[in-house]
């Protein structure tokens, strides 16, 4: 198990990366639109968003070499581009160099999201396979942690502090790369490509007791068929679980809440000296509750944490939107925010990434993820760029009612439509979400054959 717990960490920390690089450019925000000249439109849409755009392309096409040259190759590879980004983006000195270096960046964010948790949960054994998948979405809230901090340590180096902040993350990057080096490929990866006595080497690391025959047999089995797709009719009910938690993901309003944090405690009527609040503070309680939810979703189980994030978003955010509606003032709005944060971290946070990776067979897989990674980044660019034009036109009392009401249908998700898939082999979870006769998705364990 160590090994296991080492090569999932060492694969997680991808998601280290993508939580520092999409964190660390708020610090370096209000210097860079001083020191290029640049209108509010251009900043904001391109100096400021186009990791974001480099995020939704990775995510599209990320499933590409995730399959193609398989799972760790691509994590390398991943490494690689934010370690481009961080060191162009550092020595840049226009704002269209140093957009196209944070794009690159982007396109790394958008394939981790993709090859870690396929790898993890290839390597994981089933009732261990929640947490050492979730360490994935951990890795993220302290990546973000860090970045707030890194911030607030650079800010006052000088005028070039903005080139540290992007800059310093070459060396995490770097400290990445080597530690993908020493990981072998997953198992069911290398079974996919016929690469049998490979994986027959790895499967006998992970477990040398195990019935390698048989988990190579099960596993083969259920990517035999090479030239399906997620989108044939006998896939329709994972397409449709991964669309909906990645949907209702975003329109809880989590990355609107987490770009325009300032502006909604400055809407509340609180002042300027809520940045540290609203940064680092959030920071804490984000890892705080993410290490909760780490910790119980292989107990609890999925579902469990999916209904206690679920009430926990409906009561902070219909208290958010009470709170602007009735002018409540004070602290109330940062305390329901901070509700709203641990809601998050504790339910949608843990969950997302495990339970996108554990619903497709072995050979659809990172084009699974693929799509719901998709929808997850297209709606994290869309939605709170809509945030600024729908707190003028409308209010934040009734935007944050809206999501109120999301969250409503997405605890009618997860009461009605979404399955366990805790302590379950990946190939009975694949072969029992795609029969047609899925009894209320009520998902049973038929089989106990192997370690995976």
């Amino acid at each position: 198990m160590n090994k296991i717990l080492i090569w999932s960490v060492t694969a997680a920390l991808a998601g280290f990366l993508f939580g520092f690089d999409t964190v660390v450019i708020s610090g370096a925000d209000k210097q860079l639109q001083l020191l290029w000249h640049s209108s509010d439109a251009f900043h904001g849409s391109v100096v400021m968003a186009m990791a974001l755009w480099g995020t939704v392309i990775g995510a599209i096409f990320g499933g590409i070499p995730t399959n193609k040259i398989g799972r760790k190759k691509t994590l390398f590879w991943i490494g690689i581009l934010y370690f481009i980004s961080a060191i162009g983006a550092a020595f840049a000195n226009d704002p269209y160099v140093f957009a196209a270096f944070r794009f690159i960046g982007g396109l790394g964010v958008g394939a981790s999201t993709i090859a870690a948790p396929a790898y993890v949960s290839e390597i994981a054994p089933p009732e261990k396979r929640g947490r050492l998948v979730a360490l994935y979405q951990f890795n993220i809230v302290l990546g973000i942690l860090i970045a707030f901090i890194s911030n607030f340590f650079l800010k006052d180096i000088g005028e070039n502090a903005w080139r540290w902040m992007v800059g310093v993350q070459a060396i995490p990057s770097v400290i990445y790369i080597l530690f993908i080096l020493t990981i072998p490929e997953s198992p069911r990866w290398l079974l996919s490509r016929n690469r049998d006595e490979e994986a027959r080497k790895v499967l006998f690391q992970i477990d040398p007791t195990a019935d390698l025959k048989d988990i190579m047999d099960d596993s083969r089995e259920n990517g035999v068929t090479k030239h399906e797709n997620i989108f044939m009719k006998k896939y329709r009910f994972p397409l449709m679980l991964a669309f909906l938690i990645a949907f209702f993901n975003q329109f809880s309003g989590i990355n609107a809440f987490l770009y325009y944090a300032p502006r909604i405690f400055q809407e509340a009527g609180l002042g300027q000296n809520t940045a540290l609040l609203s940064s680092i503070g959030i920071g804490i309680t984000n890892l705080i509750f993410t290490l909760i939810g780490v910790a119980l979703i292989d107990k609890l189980g999925r579902k469990l944490l999916m209904y206690i994030g679920s009430v926990g978003y409906i009561i902070s955010l219909g208290l958010v939107s009470a709170s602007f509606y009735y002018n409540w003032g004070g602290l109330s709005v940062p305390i329901f925010l901070f509700l709203f944060i641990a809601s998050h971290a504790i339910g949608q946070g843990a969950v997302i990434w495990v339970f996108i990776s554990e619903i497709f067979p072995n050979h659809i897989r990172a084009s699974g993820q693929a799509f719901g990674s998709s929808v997850h980044w297209v709606l994290a660019a869309i939605i709170p760029s809509l945030i600024p034009m729908l707190f003028s036109e409308i209010g934040p009392d009734v935007v944050f009612l809206i999501f109120a009401l999301m969250m409503v249908l997405q605890l009618l998700f997860v009461i009605f439509i979404m399955p366990e898939t805790k302590g379950i082999s990946l190939e009975v979870l694949s072969e029992n979400l795609t029969k047609k006769n899925i009894k209320k998705h009520d998902i049973k364990e038929t089989s106990t054959a192997g370690i995976l």
